[in-house]
């Protein structure tokens, strides 16, 4: 029996307030109130799918700091992920293993990197960095951070990113409104696909596509299909949300507060209850991720209080 979700009554912030910087603003790190970036955790659990049911298990906070954690992104076997981690001032990435349960830094430079995320052919990561001059660029980084090299000279500001294919990336690219833009890394160049959209971008599993958040009078998810070039709308937004993430085998996750909700393109009419979190101290849940072997589910939430 489908439980109805709840549709709330509020939305996160805009991502648009003058008094904060750029990066900030941008890649969702700025508190409101304060400007600064709040303190948030990533948790990871265990997840198994039965015929579009998902059961999630031992969940567990593997940042647990008191400051700002967040942007969790596997590594293809599943048994790690990267994430941005903000200490001293700035962000770098890190590298979580599940197996040991330890975090080491996998960037440690004087720019700030946002959003790490394996590229196709899992030998190199992505990162939004925010350069000497606050510019912010597509990079990429060796596995072991090295090796630093930018993506996209010509493509800016981009505030995050999604692949979709080896030469092909999707970017959220700030302005008033935010942009769609789809660039090839051969030539450098990016075409504009739409406008007033999310931060939530992703590759469809399967398929040359990726999906995005149109923030309309109404938040829908849609699709943008590169061989056809063309724009499809999937489904409306859980109320008051914008992250989500895909599992491998084609379900979307979305939460809300303290619940999370799952979305089958192929049967569902609407969003489908999965778990209420609020009795493992997790709520203002934002940004997940699922593992590519679909085992495990990272997520973001506030920190816990007390």
């Amino acid at each position: 029996m489908k439980r109805p979700i709840r549709r709330l009554s509020y939305r996160f912030p805009a991502n648009c307030l003058p008094a904060l910087s750029l990066a900030a603003v941008a890649l969702g790190l700025a508190d409101p109130a304060s400007g600064q970036a709040p303190a948030t955790d990533i948790f990871v659990a265990d997840m198994s799918v039965d015929e579009g049911r998902i059961t999630l298990s031992g969940w567990r906070n593997v940042t647990d700091r008191n400051e700002y954690d967040n942007q969790p992104s596997f590594m293809p076997d599943g048994g790690s992920l990267l994430y941005t981690s903000g200490r001293g001032g700035q962000t770098d990435t890190y590298r979580y293993d599940l197996s040991t349960g330890r975090s080491t830094p996998v960037t440690q430079t004087p720019e700030s990197e946002y959003s790490p995320t394996v590229m196709p052919g899992g030998q190199r990561f992505s990162a939004v960095r925010v350069e000497a001059d606050s510019m912010q660029r597509l990079w990429s980084f060796a596995l072991d951070g090295s090796s630093p090299q930018v993506l996209l000279t010509e493509v800016a500001p981009v505030g995050y990113h999604a692949w979709a294919a080896h030469d092909q990336v999707a970017l959220f690219v700030l302005g008033s409104p935010p942009t769609l833009q789809v660039a090839d890394i051969r030539s450098g160049t990016a075409r504009q696909r739409e406008e007033s959209i999310g931060r939530s971008l992703h590759p469809i599993p399967g398929q040359l596509a990726v999906s995005f958040l149109h923030k309309g009078e109404e938040w829908w998810i849609k699709t943008l299909d590169l061989e056809m070039d063309r724009i499809t709308t999937i489904v409306r937004a859980v109320e008051g949300s914008e992250d989500y993430a895909w599992t491998p085998g084609g379900l979307l996750l979305m939460g809300s507060g303290s619940e999370l909700f799952v979305f089958d393109p192929s049967m569902d009419s609407d969003w489908r209850f999965v778990a209420d979190l609020a009795s493992e101290a997790i709520t203002g849940v934002t940004r997940l991720a699922v593992s590519p072997t679909g085992t495990h589910l990272a997520l973001v939430a506030v920190r816990p209080q007390g």
